[in-house]
């Protein structure tokens, strides 16, 4: 197989399609990604037994930081980079077609907010700003851009300007969505404390070393405190990825129908389960040219109707399947 139908992947309606579609995949990324394919070949999986997406084996989201992840050879029409401390590695994401990740991020956000163009969209994302490669900022650049309201924008530390801002939408009843990092959020929310009715406040995770770490219930406490909203939204999306999932209110992510999330038993990470507690792996059918099925280092669980919480980040969760494949030469 050398070919892949991308354009089905937004039209999934039911879990068989899903399971169909992954299948498909799969057999496509083994023969046409030199990195996976060996990865499943070091884990001793026989592509012929692979009947179920949970018996995909999934590829450790730490490659994308020492090895090119890419399915079939392509100059890369962008190149999406994770944020990271000083003289440490960073994942890097090789995009073929950055028109797939344009659909699957604005196909996902219109089946939970409606059309771009219903709200006025307002970025606190100073961390990602500051460097080139975020897909966030491409994405919340797009949604800016798509909203057509003359006061969508971004902001650095502009702290006093959003709040004029936000003022300003409230008095019009304007539909706003705030999207911001958490420690942006928590220090906009903590100069600036305002009761907001017609604002979605929507953080993204992050504290990237500003702010002690917090819970998701305490840092949503805060914010809902802080910016008087009732639920504070979440989205779950990563540089290796070419989808997001939202929680709407008390960090229950629901995933578009491209994209599900399994667990990993913390013991036997090989071990892969539906439903349950432990280390979640990501399906993402966007993620057709680089890798679709990526064990992260997040521990959560996921519930029966396919959404999931995230409780946190397993610490030196890398697994040495790096080094296996550099000693293999690949």
């Amino acid at each position: 197989m050398s070919f892949f139908e991308v354009n089905n992947i937004f039209s999934l309606t039911t879990p068989q399609e899903f399971d169909r579609q992954c299948l498909e995949l799969f057999r496509f990324q083994y023969e046409e990604n030199p990195v996976y394919r060996r990865w499943c070949q070091l884990t001793g999986a026989d592509p012929a037994a692979v009947k179920t997406p949970a018996s995909i084996p999934a590829l450790p989201i730490s490659f994308f930081k020492t090895h090119p992840v890419t399915t079939t050879r392509f100059s890369p029409e962008q190149v999406f980079e994770s944020s990271g401390t000083t003289g440490s590695q960073t994942s890097r994401h090789l995009v073929k077609d950055t028109e797939i990740y344009r659909e699957s991020f604005l196909t996902a956000f219109t089946r939970v907010y409606g059309p771009p163009e219903k709200w006025c969209v307002l970025g606190l994302l100073p961390s990602y700003l500051e460097r080139k490669g975020s897909s966030l900022v491409y994405m919340v650049d797009e949604l800016v851009r798509r909203s057509g309201h003359p006061q969508s924008g971004f902001y650095l530390d502009e702290h006093e300007k959003l709040c004029d801002t936000l003022q300003q939408l409230e008095k019009q009843e304007q539909p706003t969505l705030l999207i911001g990092v958490s420690f942006a959020l928590l220090d906009f929310a903590a100069a600036f404390p305002q009761q907001l009715r017609h604002t979605i406040v929507m953080e993204t995770g992050g504290m990237k070393g500003r702010r002690k770490e917090l819970t998701r219930q305490e840092l949503h406490a805060l914010l809902q405190q802080g910016l008087g909203v009732k639920q504070v939204h979440s989205e779950y999306g990563m540089t290796e990825l070419l989808s997001q999932a939202y929680s709407q209110g008390e960090g229950r992510f629901v995933c578009p129908p491209w994209m599900r999330v399994l667990v990993r038993d913390e013991e036997d990470p090989l071990q892969v389960r539906a439903t349950g507690r432990g280390l979640l792996s990501v399906i993402d059918l966007a993620n057709c040219y680089s890798c679709a099925f990526i064990a992260t280092e997040d521990v959560g669980t996921v519930y029966e109707d396919g959404s999931f919480e995230v409780w946190g980040r397993l610490d030196n969760s890398d697994i040495r399947g790096c080094t296996m494949l550099v000693e293999t030469g690949i």
